[in-house]
């Protein structure tokens, strides 16, 4: 029935979606009436053509599956559905595709009794080029020195935030609040929580949805973690907890006697997350950019609301992990808005279970700023910093043995290739800093 229904909504095409190593939405596009073919696997790609899609030239190609339980229509092109899709190779799903590696790390959660259960906040800005190619923000009038949750700055951009969420909601995202961020320019949109490879999918077509409408109004709708030094950074909050079959909270509790809601459960899987803190941040803040985010200071408003040190505590936004005054869940605040949502859920999914698995204790909650927390303090609470830039959370990750039984040899392999590369190009480029400071200086 799923055709008929399609072309009862106006769809012509099927745009069959997988994603590479970035997260980055690619695809072919087929006629609705080809979709069953393409469930068959008739839709091919060349794997060695993309980031991190470890393939030879001369190997065969593999085939992307679309989920035919849920698609999304873009609001810029209603002719068009996306279906997220899945790789495979010779018959099996491909051992290094994204969203099959989340499926992998979530049916291990299953056979252990848990379902994963994730929200993501979306941060990005809206922005404009001025007269010299300075990036600005969208409204002229968005120019507050603290511009969070500004009803005029949100106003003065309402229509294409408007049609964002009436998109989202049209998509069944079930948008509960949207607001202006802390920076020039900057918007967030916060929806229901869902398992998690029902949520990677939503942010991967999120981001292409979000992209698509900004070109339609001629914008730059950027998900780069740190696209403007003075402002704030674009964040992708993790929100995270394990059900039940029956769909309750394990992570929930009543009587914690650490006062933040917080079952047993829960604790252990923190401490799985910090056990692995350096691997898990060369995936979710996956760019050299994503480290000018991940600073004590550097904003017009003061502090960067990131996290730097591998800590947790109860509404301390200061912490890499925060439970909220509600309890019940986990949010993950090292994580930014340009990472793949199915390989940053698989490793932070696997690092809480094995948390679980070994019964951990994560310690003490830091109750403090643990911006103004100095060196002493922090060796004596056992508290380490995160890493201080993609190098360093790249070797993190490359030591990490869990990050290779995640990702699988052929992922972990190219994810380091990738991100090594990256890593090496920033680092021989000379920027405009540089040659400000040194050209005439000696």
């Amino acid at each position: 029935m799923l055709i008929p229904e399609l072309h009862s909504r106006g769809v012509r095409y099927a745009v069959i979606s997988y994603v590479d190593v970035h997260g980055k939405s690619k695809s072919k596009v087929v006629p609705v009436h080809h979709l069953h073919d393409a469930a068959d696997g008739s839709e091919l790609f060349t794997g060695a053509a993309l980031d991190g899609v470890p393939q030879a030239v001369d190997d065969e190609e593999v085939a992307a599956i679309p989920d035919l339980t849920r698609y999304f229509i873009l609001p810029t092109r209603p002719e068009l559905a996306w279906f997220p899709s899945t790789l495979h190779y010779k018959g099996d799903v491909f051992e290094a595709c994204s969203r099959g590696i989340l499926q992998r790390m979530t049916a291990r959660g299953a056979e252990l009794g848990y379902t994963f259960n994730l929200g993501v906040e979306t941060e990005f800005f809206l922005l404009r080029r001025g007269e010299r190619g300075e990036l600005l923000p969208l409204s002229i009038a968005d120019n507050l020195d603290k511009p969070c949750y500004d009803t005029r700055s949100l106003l003065r951009n309402f229509g294409i935030i408007d049609e964002i969420v009436r998109a989202m909601d049209e998509a069944g995202f079930g948008v509960y609040s949207f607001d202006h961020e802390d920076g020039n320019g900057q918007f967030e949109t916060d929806f229901g929580y869902a398992d998690a490879v029902t949520t990677a999918d939503r942010i991967t077509y999120f981001r292409l949805m979000v992209t698509e409408l900004a070109h339609k109004y001629d914008v730059i709708a950027t998900f780069m973690p740190k696209p403007i030094p003075s402002q704030t950074g674009s964040a992708g909050h993790m929100n995270m907890s394990l059900a039940d079959a029956g769909g309750r909270n394990l992570f929930a509790s009543d009587d914690d006697p650490k006062g933040l809601g917080l079952s047993e459960l829960g604790y252990r899987f923190i401490a799985g997350v910090l056990k692995h803190a350096p691997a898990i941040c060369a995936v979710v803040a996956p760019t050299v950019n994503s480290y000018k985010r991940l600073q004590r200071r550097s904003s017009n408003s003061g502090f960067t609301w990131a996290p730097i040190l591998a800590c947790y505590g109860g509404n301390n936004r200061t912490n890499m992990l925060r439970i909220p005054l509600a309890g019940g869940r986990v949010e993950c605040r090292a994580a930014d808005s340009s990472n793949n949502t199915y390989l940053a859920a698989a490793l932070m999914l696997a690092a809480g279970l094995e948390g679980i698995q070994g019964a951990a204790d994560p310690g003490a909650p830091n109750l403090d700023n643990a911006y103004l927390l100095g060196d002493e303090v922090l060796a004596a609470r056992g508290i380490s910093p995160l890493p201080d830039s993609l190098g360093s959370a790249l070797d993190g990750f490359e030591a990490d043995p869990l990050a290779l039984d995640v990702f699988g040899p052929a992922m972990h392999k190219a994810f380091l290739e990738v991100k090594r590369a990256e890593w090496d190009a920033y680092n021989a480029h000379v920027s405009d800093w540089e040659l400000e400071r040194y050209l005439e200086f000696f």
